[in-house]
């Protein structure tokens, strides 16, 4: 491949797609900040430690239920009976609780916002033997459908949340999955907003401190707790068209949570922004086609490309564009026939495939000799 003519300075893009020297300190033992719109990691702490995530590992429970309901396996208005066996498991604990009573049959609307709005350890037992018998079953379930979804290093053991031997998270698994859950569940998402909810006559706050208004445009997930794995925070925040994903654990308090994951916020919104660098189709140049009907094909994207970049590096990205130098008939619409290379000082460039915009047929005998005498004559 060969550089060609198309060669151009960006000038107002801005330094890289990761988390760069331009980074912030956190007081979190594991801590991960994701731009949602373009997948680019903005820091990160020992995002693939493997942590004890407390009720951060409930948005698991809610993913399973979010994809029964869209599937139809189940309606919010269905109920499930609230057994001896997941009564018995919290009603004598200092746990978050729902606050079910045994033998009562809360709709699967009612047990969902128990799990999102009050953090219900009794919900979820009630859920997980719902939806797959036993929480034992249910469990083995989430760790294989965690698998699916590109969780590689979570592990589940309950439906809650509660301590347990090897019932393991990592931030960037978190990160993961609240990615998935706002983007696969548009319609059921809004719950994790809710400020309230009143179940036998028992009104509780969202424990989610992001949502009360002190962060501008958050909207949710989840918080969690154990005196193992300290506080943590697995939060979405929202503002003119960017949204990232913050997850935090390991933190010493409720207050120092609040405090980092308004810092931490803030500094991504900031410090970086999304730019539109290619749209798809964009024809990025011409390339010339051996023995063809036609003597070039447009060189064109596949889809769309966006940038997380920091923006006081804003003036050194570059594109530049190579293809291939003996291109012959037939080309196939969609073959790869070059790259668009995005680069950034200090960063491992970016490719970006190009592909032929349609097909051009090969000559055959005559039009090949009929183009060879044109050439001489012409010559």
């Amino acid at each position: 491949m060969r550089s060609s003519l198309l060669f151009r300075v960006l000038p107002l893009l801005a330094a890289a797609t990761g988390a760069s020297a331009e980074t912030i300190e956190t007081a979190a033992k594991q801590a991960i900040i994701v731009d949602y719109n373009t997948g680019s990691t903005l820091l990160e702490k020992n995002a693939d430690e493997l942590m004890t995530p407390s009720s951060m590992s409930k948005l698991m429970t809610v993913y399973l239920v979010f994809d029964a309901l869209k599937s139809g396996r189940i309606k919010f208005t269905d109920t499930m009976p609230v057994s001896e066996t997941a009564w018995k498991k919290h009603y004598k604990t200092d746990e978050s609780l729902m606050f079910l009573p045994l033998n009562s049959n809360p709709t699967v609307e009612e047990l969902l916002k128990g799990v999102i709005i009050q953090s219900g350890n009794d919900a979820c037992s009630v859920l997980a033997e719902g939806l797959a018998g036993s929480e034992e079953a249910f469990a083995e379930q989430e760790t294989k459908r965690a698998r699916e979804i590109g969780l590689q290093h979570s592990t589940f053991r309950n439906a809650s949340g509660v301590p347990a031997p090897d019932h393991k998270m990592t931030a960037r698994d978190l990160s993961i999955l609240a990615t998935h859950l706002i983007n696969d569940f548009p319609d059921y998402y809004p719950i994790f907003s809710e400020k309230t909810f009143t179940y036998n006559n028992i009104k509780q706050d969202n424990r989610n401190p992001l949502i009360w208004g002190e962060i501008a445009g958050a909207d949710g997930l989840k918080t969690g707790h154990t005196e193992e794995a300290g506080y943590g925070e697995v939060g979405s925040v929202q503002r003119n068209g960017r949204r990232i994903i913050l997850v935090l654990n390991g933190l010493g308090s409720i207050k120092q949570r609040a405090e980092e994951s308004q810092k931490l916020a803030e500094w991504a919104f900031r410090e970086f922004d999304d730019y539109h660098v290619y749209k798809a189709g964009e024809v990025l140049g011409d390339v010339p086609v051996a023995d063809g009907k036609a003597l070039t094909v447009q060189m064109v994207t596949t889809q769309q490309v966006d940038l997380t970049l920091q923006r006081i590096a804003h003036n050194d990205m570059k594109t530049s564009v190579t293809h291939l130098d003996d291109l012959k008939a037939p080309v196939k619409k969609g073959q790869e026939i070059g790259k668009a290379i995005i680069s950034v000082p200090g960063r491992p460039d970016q490719t970006v495939s190009l592909v032929a915009a349609s097909d051009v047929e090969a000559l055959g005998f005559m039009g090949k000799l009929r183009r060879k005498l044109s050439g001489l004559i012409g010559g």
